[in-house]
């Protein structure tokens, strides 16, 4: 049921995928393809405001984000759980004081053999995915807060109807990604946790002792690229807000102008579109905290590019048409390259 579940997800981001792809290729053939899908992912002021049909506000991006934090939280939770009870990352010292202990009648039998019985591999998978899922629970707990707090969506502002769907299975779909290869074991812990709390109470369950530090403590253990990661990601997360918030107060020029204006400052002054920039870069950070060894995340983060890649174009473009006087020496999403 794993290998189903991962299976799914990797055909998800294939198919999401490669019809950008084949539509970005210079072919004539391919104008029609490009059109409809340019039709799907235009949004705010790339879209004609008579292009009504088929759409719903723009503010409606503050549901992605709803869901997202929802989503990312609970699969967080039952992840950390999973990982506290059944795949604790006990250093040797402390494994054989817990042998010690159990001998002693100081330690529950549990306690000793899910220590003993999972392999270390398995374990420090399981917190790395606790590490990544904390990751993109604070990115979209910031988004959640741009989308309701720094971003002021004009009324007319309007996305397609199904660019509107593809938000939802993107922020469905991602957090699951990333801890997709034991995701039925965190579901199958979970239920019977579940089950387990109705039948023998809640006194029963909370009977048992609870270490915060080793809660907490296995994150600090986990591997130089991890933190690389981190820091990659932190790196775009800081920049992307910087730039949500140049939107945003340039949103409020326009309650008085009703004009759009160029925007300067941050990473603007080198491409047209680099919130999607700084997207790419916590993406990126994902991949490398990941060790880089997961499918499921490289095709996550392929969708990722191709998909702010695609749309970066068509705005840049939409930049150079409004605006006589715009900056040439601005990329449209990559600096000096695209």
């Amino acid at each position: 049921m794993e290998i189903e579940l991962v299976g799914l997800l990797r055909v998800a981001w294939i198919a999401g995928i490669l019809p950008l792809l084949v539509a970005s290729l210079p072919f004539r053939r391919l104008s029609r393809l490009h059109e409809a899908l340019m039709g799907f992912a235009k949004r705010g002021k790339i879209m004609h405001s008579s292009s009504s049909k088929f759409t719903v506000p723009q503010r409606f991006f503050t549901h992605f984000y709803a869901l997202a934090v929802v989503w990312t939280g609970l699969l967080l939770a039952a992840t950390w759980i999973y990982a506290y009870k059944m795949a604790p990352m006990a250093s040797e010292p402390f494994l054989y004081s817990s042998i010690a202990s159990h001998l002693t009648g100081g330690s529950h039998p549990f306690t000793l053999h899910r220590s003993r019985s999972t392999p270390l591999k398995h374990r420090y998978v399981v917190w790395k995915s606790v590490f990544l899922l904390l990751l993109m629970e604070i990115q979209v707990l910031r988004r959640l807060y741009e989308s309701i707090y720094v971003f002021n969506y004009s009324p007319s502002a309007r996305m397609h109807i199904f660019g509107y769907l593809t938000g939802l299975f993107f922020y469905t779909a991602a957090p699951l990604s990333l801890c997709s290869n034991f995701m039925v074991e965190v579901y199958e812990f979970s239920a019977n946790q579940v089950s387990e709390f109705i039948v023998r109470g809640k006194d029963h369950m909370a009977s048992g002792e609870f270490d915060w530090w080793e809660f907490v403590n296995p994150l600090m253990k986990l591997g130089w690229h991890h933190w690389i990661g981190a820091i990659i990601f932190f790196w775009g997360w800081i920049h992307q807000h910087q730039c949500h918030r140049i939107l945003g107060s340039l949103r409020e020029c326009r309650e008085e102008s009703h004009e759009y204006v160029v925007p300067h400052g941050n990473w603007f002054e080198l491409v047209s579109c680099p919130h999607y920039l700084a997207e790419i870069v916590i993406y990126a950070g994902l991949v490398v905290a990941s060790g880089g060894s997961d499918v499921t995340i490289w095709l996550l983060f392929g969708f990722v590019v191709v998909n702010l890649v695609f749309v970066a174009a068509e705005t840049h473009r939409w930049y150079h048409s409004k605006f006589d006087d715009y900056p040439q020496s601005r990329y449209a999403v990559i600096p000096f390259f695209f």
